[in-house]
This record gives structure tokens, C-alpha cells and sequence, in this order.
């Protein structure tokens, strides 16, 4: 047997040279000591090209826990002009299965990566495992023995006691290789032969003790069916297949750094040249979740959730169906950072990138979820209102001013309107009406004032009940001119709304660290928000001593209501997602929802509510979920401890938020000492509230890796050219990321590269010409009508000038390109 060379199979591709010849990489992957080794084995001319591989065993879906492995493993080898392979990592016949390993690939799609024809698996080459394996026991470096599995265990030894040899380690090269050909062909049972590496009984690495490389396993492989018997341990396949795929740079999470010394061991004695390279990084963990793929699979079995696309799963297939955007678990991917060290990661990085990402792209309508109806008078006839998509605020934060529409046309905030109809007969929330006000409501009440959104103020005159006193109907009068309420509430009209079924998804557990948490203290964590006792099904009292992490599931993490959308979203595409007012982002369930039943799922809340503790219960009631936890799984409604903000944190809130810090901004800083310690080195200016919503929504996640090289005092001045005008968000977004990486100045990165330089007149008309040139059909179109693709132009020319061009310019530029002047 040879050394591998990787040409042999096809997958050798030219690449690049490496740093020496001028090769710089498109930042990706934020600089780590991966990244530096990679940079050095370039220069050094170690590869001709990078080679990552991302591993997954085919027993489960997908998950989060698998983001950043892949995000790491793919954007590192694209960052380096190398290239990436899917490997289904399938050689436990007991597991894998092809249902998991198409599921795995099409999930990984979706979240943006492309190998190509890079797809392989282990199970593919299990003649050439084997073929290696009679290699090493020719050479005299492997060996079969017949102790049981304890025996074979005592016999290792321990951390202070070196192994005690097998009374089988001597067996000669020839006794060996027939053991294991007997092996192979089944005349064993299962355990009563094992293949050990004969490596060093007296090391202190515990897994060079002889490690096992072949187990005999009798059952079905789902691409193979019973032509083995014996199938390859993790320590043996793993290294042969990096080397045969061609792989130079194999990263693994840090439990396996003890593991790389059979891997080099491997390498070694079957003479790959060049051999590939184990990296280990700190694996990162996600709060008030798990990615055991038993445990998910027991949440299956036992009913908890109703399998593994359930949107309360960790799974890439539930955040797909729960209506996540690949986009924004890449924004979250990149934010995590590569280090050395294990930790987890606040669920609030990736609930906060799942905002950002729906901020800017749902669209505002109206949905009522608990629907009180109500009579209102002043109205004659009906109305149409034209109510905008978006908020000014998000269209003043869009790069190029503009605005997508649900049908994905970009179009000017004026034209980003939807018609809603208004008649005398509505519903609104049955939160939104109070008899009996407590200090402080500001919604509707009896002889009260209130702003329906788009349609005026009204006041309630009086209200109906029933024989048990639930208020069944509001009578109230739509005001004139002149007349002045304290608060804004959402409506539907109740002869046009679209009837629908609102699922209120929530985190699958209350506690941060289920897989952790003391089982004696079920009362650890915060109250789910909205938890109400009252109100959720009585088949959820009691859970038994030996549940585990059942416990502390959230009883609360799914919520069925029946209301009412407006009928605007009738005419949207299905994949739409909406803000719904006060509501929170929402989309149709793919699944489940039909155009005469309609279903929307809750993506996520407007707000972080777990970061406030616990909060009063809601007045309206909820049908109990469909997939609640069984009677003994389920969680007992007791009191439980409240992570409220300290008078400390409070203090540090208020003297924020007079900075100009936003609300939400400030609670976060104020609960983090790490990113309240780096936003107090800003200078407390105009610029301050700017630096500190960076700190929270761009660098939050580099700052707990410890992985910001600048200083939020050169931050500043970067905010101080946004607000001026002189550069836009996007270039501010850019140079942030860029100077958080290299540690310098974001104005000095801006001064020296003239991204605050202003285009000339000809420099503009040239880049509007080029983009009409190179799509003549769509010039034609706008001419003949579609006065809606002004959107796609302007946002063409903008990328076409690197963002550095004023929108009303590029506007009215292209209006006059385009009408022939």
C-alpha cells in the first residue's frame, strides 16, 4: 500500500498559490489561530490549495449546534480560495440512514453552502478502510484481541497506572491478519474480536493505549445492507478519509485534541504525503436549548414535540419551518468568533440576528389574535385606507432608501402602501379594552379615548356582557378633528379580516442549561413570559423524579390562538414574513396552512421578554397546545426565581438611556459587564447612542471571544460620519466589522480607502449607463408601465458605486436616464 496521492481520485483542483504570490483572502471568518496557521502553511508552500471537510454523522437532523462547524469549515477554505466537502460521516450501522443524510445536505443548502461535487461518504470507501487495515497489521502495528471490552478497559490502565499488555498483543503479523479476514467474513460473534493499533501502553494519552480501529457489528447499513460485519471506530476512519478526500486542514471541536495524536499517528505509519492536519476549536454551546441527538429524539418519542421539523426544535428543518431566513443564521454564525476555549453562547445573539434580518424585511400589517368585536359609529359607509409597509424609521435605514414590497419589487416608501378597509363593524384585541383600568392603561376604556392605527381616535361609549360577565362587545364612536388619545392599538374589519389560527411558539425549555441543570432545583431559571397557570392544560401538573431535563421544559412554548389577519396578506406570495403589530414576525406555516385555513406561526417576538423576567399574566386566554407535554413530563406551575435587573442595573439603565442609549440597548449592557465596560471607554456625545446599539447588535458576540481588536472610543467619529451624511450605513457596517478584526481606526480605514468620497456628476451618470446597458429588457418594461422596477434600478446603482451615492440623486438621475431626456 502507498501513500495516497489526492490526484489519483479527481479531487486535486488547482487553486491558489498561496500569500506568497500576491493572494490576499475576502474576509470571511473573523482572524483566529486557525486562520493564522492556514495563512503560514500558504506562505510556506505546505498545500497548493485549502481542503476543509464538514463531518456530520447521518442520525439526526441537522441543528444549530451545527451552524458554526459548518459556517467555520466553509467560509474558511471559500475565504482562502480553497474548497469544501460534505461528508456524511456514516459508519455506525445502527444510526445512520439515508432519510438523515439527504435531510443534512438539503438543510446545509438552504443555509447557503455549495460543494459542489464534493458529497461523499465514509461508508463509500469501507474496502479501502479495511485494505488499510491489513496494511498495518502486515507492518506489525495492529493486532486482534480477544479480551472482553471490561477486561480490555482494566487492562489500559488509568491516570497514574501505565496498561498492562493483552495476552494477545503478541500475536504474530500472519495470526493477525487471519483473525481479522475471519472477522470479516462472520465467523464471530459481535464483541468477542477487536483490531487494536499496537501504539504505547505506557503513555499518558490515554487513547494512544491501543486504541480499537475495527469493532465487529452485526446490522443493516442502510447503503451497504449485511455486506459487513466489522465497520471502522471513529479514530481510524476519520484520518483515512481527510487523507483520501485530500483534506489539509481537518477541524474538530476541542473534545477530540487527545484524539489527534492517532490521527498523526495514522498519517505516519501509512505514509500520507502532504497529510492532512487536525485543528481543535472551542465547541459553543446555545442556552435554553440542546443538540444531543438522543435527547431530541426522546422529545420526539415521548410526544413533547411533534418531530423533528417541530419549530420549537434546535433542528435547521424547524428554524426553516418556523420561518428563520438562512441570512440571518449566517449573521449569527459570524458573530460567534473561533476560539480555544469551550462556552455557550446567549440565546439572545441569535434571537437578536433573527430581528435584524425580519426588521428589514417584513412588512407591517395588522392581525388580531384574541378578537373582542367591536361597534363603531361615525363611520358611513365604508372606507379603503392606503396604511404603509413600513415604518419611517426602517425606510430611513435602508442603504439606498428603498423598500421591498411582499411580491419582492423595491419600491419608494410612498408606493410601499397596502389598502385596508374600514367599516363600522371591527375587531380588536380583547387585551385592548379594560372596564375596570388599572394605574397607567393607556388603551381603551369605558368613556376613554384610543388611536386606531390608520383610521383615527375613537371613544368607547359602552359595552356588552354576558350572564357571567365577560364583556362580549364594545360600542364605541369614531372622533373628529381635534380630539386626542395617550395610546395606538391594531384593528381588523371585522366583514373583510381573513379568519386564521396565530401559533405562538416560545423556547422549548425555561432554564438556561437543561442538560445541566441541578435536578433538585426545578425552580431555577425565569418565568417563561406570559406564563399563566390558569390557563394552560390540566394535563400538565406533575413531573416524576427521574424526568431529567423534561423538567424543565416551558409549558408555555406553544400557544394557539383563532382570529383575524387584515385581507391584505390574501395576494402576498406564501413565504412572506410579517411583522404583525404588537404582535411580533410571523409567518404562514408551510405545513399546515391551506388559503381556506389559514395558519401563522410566530417566528420570534418584537422584544426579548425572557430578559425581563417574569411578567403578569395576559388577560386572554390561549387554547392549550396540541403537542403539550404528557402528564408526566410535564412542569409544575410553581413559583420560580425572577432574574430581574439589580437597583445597580437599573441606575446604569437610566444613566444610558440619558446618553441617548435606546431602552432595549441599555438593559442589555446594563446585564453585561463585559460590553458595559467596553461601551464606557466611547466619549459620551451625540455619538454614544450610536456606539452603544453597535456594541449590543454588531460586536456583542467578538466582545465575549474576546475577539475586538479596536476601541469603542475610535467608534465614535465613524458614528459621527453616519450621522453627517458622509458615509452610509452599509459602509458603516463594513468598516466596523473590518476594524473590529484588524484594530484599526474605522475613519482611518475610510479616509484611506475614499469611501467617504462623494461621486462627481459624470461619475454617476457613467454607473446609471452601465446599468441600463446591462438590462435592456428591464429598461423596456419600465417604459412600458412597470414604473415599480425604479427600485431595481436604484438599487443596481448603488451597488454599482460601492454605496458611496446620495439615493435622491440616484432617484432623480434614473428618472431622467429612463425617460429618454
Amino acid at each position: 500500500m502507498t501513500a495516497h496521492d489526492p490526484s489519483a481520485n479527481g479531487h486535486a483542483e488547482s487553486g491558489h498559490s498561496g500569500l506568497s504570490s500576491g493572494f490576499r483572502p475576502t474576509a470571511r471568518v473573523s482572524p483566529n489561530f486557525i486562520t493564522e496557521i492556514i495563512e503560514r502553511d500558504l506562505k510556506e508552500g505546505r498545500y497548493p490549495q485549502v481542503v476543509t471537510r464538514f463531518p456530520p454523522e447521518p442520525s439526526g437532523y441537522a441543528h444549530l449546534g451545527h451552524v458554526f462547524a459548518s459556517f467555520l469549515d466553509f467560509q474558511t477554505a471559500e475565504q482562502y480560495g480553497g474548497r469544501y466537502h460534505l461528508r456524511m460521516d456514516d459508519t455506525n450501522p445502527a444510526l445512520a440512514t439515508q432519510e438523515y443524510a439527504d435531510a443534512i445536505a438539503d438543510d446545509l443548502r438552504w443555509l447557503g453552502w455549495d460543494w459542489g461535487t464534493h458529497l461523499y461518504y465514509a461508508s463509500d470507501n469501507f474496502e479501502r478502510y479495511y485494505a488499510y487495515a491489513e496494511q498495518l497489521i502486515t507492518q506489525g502495528d495492529a493486532y486482534v484481541d480477544s479480551v472482553s471490552p471490561d477486561e480490555m478497559a482494566r487492562l489500559r490502565g488509568n491516570a497514574t497506572t501505565p496498561g498492562t499488555p493483552s495476552p494477545y498483543r503478541s500475536r504474530t503479523p500472519e495470526e493477525n491478519l487471519d483473525l481479522f479476514r475471519r472477522m470479516r467474513a462472520g465467523e464471530f460473534s459481535d464483541g468477542e474480536h477487536a483490531l487494536r493499533a499496537r501504539i504505547d501502553l505506557s503513555s499518558p494519552n490515554m487513547k494512544l493505549r491501543d486504541p480499537v480501529l475495527y469493532r465487529i457489528l452485526r446490522g443493516h447499513h442502510y447503503r451497504t445492507g449485511e455486506q459487513w460485519c466489522i465497520y471502522p471506530m471513529y479514530d481510524f476512519q476519520h484520518p483515512l478519509q481527510d487523507a483520501l478526500e485530500g483534506v489539509t486542514h481537518s477541524m474538530c471541536s476541542l473534545e477530540f485534541v487527545d484524539n489527534r495524536a492517532i490521527y498523526d499517528w495514522l498519517m505516519e505509519k501509512l505514509g500520507f504525503e502532504p497529510r492532512p492536519r487536525q485543528y481543535e476549536f472551542g465547541r459553543r454551546g446555545l442556552e435554553y436549548t440542546m443538540t444531543s441527538k438522543r435527547k431530541l429524539r426522546r422529545l420526539i418519542e415521548e410526544k413533547v414535540v411533534n418531530g423533528w421539523d417541530d419549530p420549537r426544535m434546535p433542528t435547521l428543518r424547524a428554524q426553516r419551518r418556523l420561518g428563520v431566513t438562512p441570512e440571518a443564521v449566517r449573521a449569527f454564525a459570524a458573530q460567534i468568533g473561533v476560539s480555544r476555549t469551550n462556552r455557550t453562547v446567549d440565546i439572545s445573539v441569535y434571537e437578536n440576528a433573527v430581528r435584524d434580518d425580519l426588521n428589514h424585511r417584513a412588512p407591517r400589517v395588522m392581525a388580531v389574535l384574541d378578537p373582542l368585536p367591536v361597534t363603531l359609529s361615525g363611520v358611513e359607509g365604508e372606507r379603503t385606507l392606503s396604511l404603509p409597509y413600513w415604518p419611517f424609521d426602517v425606510v430611513r435605514d435602508s442603504p439606498d432608501g428603498l423598500v421591498d414590497l411582499p411580491d419582492g419589487q423595491r419600491v419608494t416608501p410612498e408606493e410601499a402602501v397596502r389598502q385596508v378597509p374600514l367599516s363600522s363593524e371591527l375587531y380588536i384585541e380583547r387585551e385592548d379594552f379594560h372596564a375596570d383600568p388599572p394605574k397607567g392603561y393607556k388603551r381603551l376604556t369605558p368613556g376613554g379615548t384610543v388611536r386606531l392605527r390608520g383610521a383615527g381616535i375613537i371613544r368607547a361609549d359602552r359595552f356588552d356582557t354576558d350572564e357571567a360577565g365577560q364583556i362580549t362587545r364594545v360600542h364605541a364612536r369614531l372622533l373628529g378633528e381635534g380630539a386626542k388619545a395617550g395610546g395606538v392599538i391594531h384593528w381588523v374589519s371585522a366583514a373583510h379580516a381573513l379568519k386564521a389560527e396565530f401559533r405562538l411558539y416560545d423556547r422549548l425549555f425555561r432554564v438556561p442549561n437543561p442538560e445541566g441543570e441541578n435536578p433538585e432545583d426545578s425552580g431555577s431559571g425565569v418565568n417563561p413570559p406570559d406564563f399563566d397557570p390558569e390557563h394552560m392544560s390540566h394535563e400538565n401538573e406533575a413531573v416524576p423524579v427521574d424526568a431529567g431535563f423534561l423538567r424543565f421544559l416551558n409549558p408555555g412554548s406553544l400557544r394557539i390562538y383563532r382570529g383575524f389577519v387584515e385581507p391584505s396578506v390574501a395576494q402576498d406570495p406564501q413565504d412572506t414574513r410579517y411583522q404583525f403589530e404588537r404582535q411580533g414576525y410571523f409567518w404562514r406555516d408551510p405545513v399546515d396552512s391551506r388559503e381556506d385555513a389559514l395558519v401563522f406561526g410566530r417566528i420570534i417576538t418584537l422584544k426579548d421578554t425572557w430578559g425581563k423576567g417574569a411578567q403578569a399574566a395576559p388577560a386572554r386566554t390561549a387554547e392549550p397546545s396540541r403537542t403539550a407535554a404528557r402528564k408526566e413530563d410535564a412542569v409544575p406551575a410553581a413559583p420560580q426565581k425572577v432574574h430581574a435587573l439589580s437597583p445597580e442595573q437599573e441606575a446604569e439603565v437610566t444613566r444610558l438611556g440619558s446618553l441617548g442609549v435606546a431602552a432595549a440597548d441599555a438593559r442589555t449592557l446594563a446585564r453585561d459587564s463585559q460590553l458595559l465596560a467596553f461601551v464606557n471607554m466611547a466619549v459620551p456625545d451625540s455619538t454614544f447612542a450610536q456606539v452603544a446599539s453597535w456594541t449590543v447588535n454588531d460586536l456583542s458576540g467578538l466582545l465575549r471571544a474576546g475577539e475586538v481588536k479596536v476601541s469603542a472610543a475610535d467608534l465614535g467619529p465613524l458614528a459621527g460620519l453616519l450621522a453627517g451624511g458622509q458615509i452610509t450605513t452599509r459602509v458603516a457596517r463594513d468598516t466596523l466589522a473590518r476594524s473590529a478584526a484588524s484594530g484599526e481606526a474605522p475613519a482611518a480605514i475610510i479616509e484611506r480607502e475614499g469611501l467617504n468620497a462623494s461621486l462627481s456628476a459624470m461619475e454617476l451618470q457613467d454607473a446609471i449607463q452601465a446599468v441600463l446597458t446591462a438590462n435592456p429588457d428591464k429598461v423596456e418594461a419600465y417604459r412600458g408601465g412597470r414604473t415599480a422596477l425604479m427600485g431595481f434600478f436604484t438599487g443596481q446603482v448603488m451597488r454599482a458605486t460601492g454605496g458611496k451615492a446620495d439615493p435622491k440623486q440616484v432617484a432623480a438621475e434614473l428618472t431622467r436616464a429612463l425617460s429618454g431626456d
